[in-house]
């Protein structure tokens, strides 16, 4: 949520059913694309030939790089699901969320009636040192008007980002005031560890969005700072984590096991993508109680971590099954910029379990989530069928099982109560944000001067205060639904409160309201005086 749109710590309510596929768990190195094998020789020239003769012959004329990258594409399509091609246009972008960093100038906005407003300045970031302030309005990019001229969120990023140490033009108007910015791009770190805090004088909490290139080292300063306020136990939430690099899950798992654990091992057909890693004996919270939140959008390197901690008994898990991916990318470098992320291996948990769901049906592996709430998963356990030539066995006796990603020990159902299209709705049309970053702008001083401690155990939403967000809707045409204002009136209270807490104070403040209506952690903060008995019993 810096140089994009303001999307990234808006709550998805509480399901997006259909999550798409799960991003890649990727190998650390970059590989060299194969230079070319006898062995295909005869199918490389069929293609030569075919593409010369429609280049030469074809009635109409066509862009033979498309057919290439189309038939590419085909051709992995075939494989499995995460095998991709990612294009020399598409490639810069789709690297950024896993580098942690990208170049730009630094800002979070939003767009408010055709007008981009900045939400805040980066700390560390140019426009902080600048002095470029949340509530400035971006009117002028290179002496180009961006206001009122139907802006849209990519075209506001394809104006600001650049590479680092070149220079944009920036226009702003604060208050009816105009100040002209000469701004140097720089880099701006993306952060994988959404927040740490303490819950209470003992519970860490530690959310993670993804595994980057910097997740490790954002995680373990995260663990030291908690250490250092008494904690003594941890909720760590992998929730909605879609993954990343393979090399900073082993890197968090590390963190929680003491010397000599099995962490993941890979096998690929070629041996050199045989690999097995072990825990060494640096671990931070080696021993305090543990408990790790997953669901369905919990992918890849999520559930190495996952997988790792259920399987030395070192964690309780709780929520709902993962998604089920147990399979390695590999990126290779293309002769014209684009990247091939090939799948290399097949990674498994320390007891021996492929959690990768089956794909040999295409359409049948991209309806999986849906089919999983269709057929009930989502709200009863039971539901859920194992076989049993997938059973495994924990150090501890306890029955864990492979076949399609990692079954929590402790199931929380999908609570239908946070789900609400209305309020869906105004998030899209950035009516909920709007709202409340104008009531936070009015009510800052007064906010801030009374303390967040305060704020987080009395402010209430008032009824005034949702119709305000109602007619803001309405003004960005996101017709009321009042039956849902009636039945879910508490999930507009925290919603709205959360996005206050985080434009006032910080993304910390945000999740500690978040939390309330977080089911998985809710009942996972229960559980933590049964942690002993349920890695120590026997489920035989």
């Amino acid at each position: 949520m810096t140089e994009n749109s303001n999307s990234k710590y808006q709550i998805r309510l509480p399901l997006v059913l259909c999550l798409g596929l799960a991003a890649g768990v990727f190998v650390g190195a970059r590989l060299n694309a194969p230079k070319g094998s006898s062995d295909v020789g005869g199918e490389v020239q069929k293609f030569r030939e075919v593409l010369t003769q429609i280049q030469n012959d074809y009635v109409d004329t066509v862009n033979t790089a498309e057919l290439v990258d189309d038939a590419i594409q085909h051709m992995l399509n075939k494989l499995d699901p995460h095998s991709a091609y990612i294009t020399a246009a598409d490639r810069v972008a789709s690297n950024e969320d896993l580098r942690g960093n990208f170049d730009g100038i630094g800002v979070e906005f939003s767009i408010f009636h055709d007008t981009i407003v900045v939400v805040s300045a980066l700390s560390g970031g140019p426009s902080e040192a600048l002095g470029i302030q949340s509530g400035d309005k971006i009117i002028k990019v290179d002496k180009k008007l961006l206001a009122g001229v139907g802006i849209q969120s990519a075209d506001v990023m394809k104006a600001l980002k650049g590479p680092k140490g070149t220079e944009v033009n920036v226009t702003i108007l604060r208050g009816r005031k105009e100040i002209d910015y000469k701004i140097v791009r720089d880099k701006i770190p993306q952060y994988s560890v959404d927040v740490a805090y303490m819950v209470d004088a003992e519970t860490g909490y530690i959310k993670v969005n993804r595994f980057a290139a910097t997740t490790f080292e954002e995680f373990h300063s995260a663990l030291e700072k908690l250490k250092e306020k008494g904690m003594k136990k941890l909720v760590l939430d992998l929730q909605g984590n879609p993954g990343g690099y393979m090399q900073m899950a082993i890197d968090m798992a590390d963190d929680f096991l003491t010397k000599g654990k099995k962490i993941v091992f890979t096998n690929g057909k070629e041996k050199k993508y045989n690999s097995e890693a072990l825990s060494t004996d640096r671990g931070t919270f080696e021993t305090g109680p543990l408990i790790v939140l997953v669901n369905e959008g919990s992918a890849s390197a999520a559930e190495i971590v996952a997988g790792a901690l259920q399987d030395n008994d070192r964690a309780l898990v709780v929520g709902r099954r993962s998604f089920g991916k147990g399979l390695v990318q590999a990126p290779f470098d293309l002769s014209d910029g684009s990247e091939l992320r090939l799948t290399i291996s097949r990674y498994y948990t320390p007891t021996g379990r492929s959690i990768q769901k089956p794909y040999e049906d295409e359409d049948e592996y991209s309806r999986d989530i849906i089919s999983r709430y269709n057929h009930g998963e989502f709200f009863h356990a039971d539901s859920i069928r194992f076989n049993d030539s997938l059973k495994y066995t924990t150090p501890n006796g306890r029955k864990v099982y492979g076949g399609g990603g990692i079954m929590p020990d402790y199931f929380v159902p999908l609570d239908t109560t946070q789900n609400s299209h209305y309020l869906n709705e105004l998030y899209t049309s950035s009516s909920i944000l709007e709202y409340t970053f104008s009531y936070a702008e009015a009510h800052k001083d007064e906010l801030v001067k009374k303390g967040v401690e305060s704020f987080l155990k009395n402010f209430t939403v008032t009824d005034d205060m949702i119709e305000g967000l109602v007619k803001v809707g309405e003004r960005n045409k996101v017709k009321p639904d009042r039956k849902e204002l009636r039945l879910k009136k508490r999930l507009f209270q925290v919603h709205i409160k959360a996005q206050i807490a985080r434009k006032v104070w910080s993304n910390e403040e945000f999740f500690q309201v978040m939390n309330e209506t977080n089911e998985v952690f809710l009942q996972a903060m229960k559980l933590f005086d049964r942690i002993p008995t349920e890695l120590d019993r026997r489920k035989m």
